[in-house]
């Protein structure tokens, strides 16, 4: 019975990972665009990751990069990174509370950037039954649900990223075809003008030789 419960906690741990998974955030930041997300325990884990899309089109090497700010419950700073487009970040909450994650963006153009962000618990022996056999099984539940989360969290990274390379070597092959038919059109109108000009220039020694 105690495996079939543990079987069953792990498959729905499972479930709501994968349902999370698919919880990311896209936005874009004009001046500055902030997202609260509640932490409910003292000392939980808060990790994510953000990736901005338009990087490798538009970026120049005098691009401010995008800030990160996040404040507790209470304002103070808890983490902040500066000059980035893209991020993983961690840190633990120092208390439970609403928890408001800033990006600034100093350039004049929008940029438009994937987040995504989760809350980590793993209960201690106060917030479990009184069982002591669920005890142990209730803790590596949720450690298991942590580990999930957290390779979870990867996949959407490196999907992001990958995304981005994507639009980068379409934006590229669009730029290339379209280099391509300009000078083929420039090459085009120049034979045609070479061909009237030499027209011209034939026509009016034909002229001087009938004077």
């Amino acid at each position: 019975m105690r495996i079939w419960a543990l079987l069953l906690g792990i498959a729905a741990t499972a479930l709501s990972v994968c349902l999370r998974t698919a919880d990311g955030l896209t936005m874009t930041v004009h001046k500055v665009e902030c997202v609260y997300e509640e932490v409910e325990y003292d000392g939980d884990m808060v990790y994510g990751n953000f990736v901005v899309q338009d990087y490798e089109i538009f970026w120049g090497s005098d691009h401010p990069g995008i800030e990160l700010v996040v404040t507790g419950p209470q304002g103070n700073k808890v983490h902040s990174s500066t000059s980035k487009e893209a991020e993983k970040f961690e840190f633990r909450a120092p208390r439970r509370g609403l928890y408001k994650f800033c990006f600034h963006n100093p350039a004049l153009a929008p940029e438009d950037l994937t987040f995504y962000i989760h809350v980590g618990h793993i209960p201690g022996i106060q917030d479990l039954a009184q069982d002591e056999n669920l005890k142990p099984v209730n803790v590596k539940i949720a450690q298991l649900a942590e580990a999930l989360e957290a390779v979870s969290a990867e996949i959407r990274y490196m999907q992001n990223r990958d995304k981005r390379h994507r639009s980068t070597n379409e934006s590229t092959q669009r730029r290339l075809i379209a280099y391509t038919v300009a000078e083929s059109v420039m090459l085009l109108g120049a034979s045609i003008g070479q061909v009237y000009l030499i027209q011209q220039l034939f026509s009016k020694r034909i002229g001087y030789n009938r004077v």
